[in-house]
């Protein structure tokens, strides 16, 4: 696990990982990662039937620990069904509440990663918010940590990737929620 509080050399470390993996996308990967969250925003738009702020909350509330596939199969079957399901309680209770007119903001994290997807996906022109996944995570830290446990629960440790992703995004040129999106594309897309 990274330190809560890293040193300066090591944000800068984190920083350049992040460049580079942006330098070894593909363009096409570039592409897909660019169009990412204004995807997802038209599908959240698409399953809520025209209400996206609760469609990307529901996306958000059922993302833990699953692929995009399997977090889009969730959420359209919930709101077919009118009620979540497939996940664990916590998530689907979150879920539940968002499909019956609580604001996303009152039930997700806002400060970590939940949140932070959903703000990316309700707001996919946001230039601040940024997600760090354990995607996000692996990719600043340049090393896959498969199972091992990342403690991005620590808001500390969050919030120093999150800043090392908007550092890279300034070198870049690009907002934070695109650099984590086109690296999150090249990351698991990796050879």
């Amino acid at each position: 696990m990274i330190p809560v509080k890293s040193t300066e050399e090591q944000r800068a470390s984190y920083t350049q990982a992040i460049v580079k993996k942006w330098n070894s996308a593909t363009q096409d990967q570039v592409r897909r990662g660019r169009m990412w969250y204004p995807t997802a925003h038209e599908f959240a738009e698409q399953i809520a039937a025209g209400n996206t702020v609760k469609g990307a909350g529901v996306l958000a509330a059922l993302s833990a620990n699953k692929s995009w596939g399997e977090n889009c199969r969730l959420a359209r079957k919930a709101f077919i069904e009118g009620k979540a399901s497939g996940h664990v309680s916590d998530a689907i209770s979150k879920a539940n509440r968002i499909m019956s007119g609580t604001d996303p903001a009152e039930v997700l994290p806002m400060h970590i990663k939940t949140g932070s997807f959903y703000v990316c996906i309700a707001e996919p022109g946001n230039t601040e918010t940024v997600v760090i996944d354990r995607h996000a995570h692996d990719v600043a830290v340049g090393e896959i940590y498969g199972q091992r446990e990342r403690g991005l629960g620590a808001l500390g440790r969050y919030n120093t990737l999150a800043d090392c992703y908007r550092h890279a995004a300034h070198q870049i040129g690009e907002s934070p929620s695109v650099v984590q999106a086109v690296t999150w594309v090249a990351h698991i897309e990796r050879r």
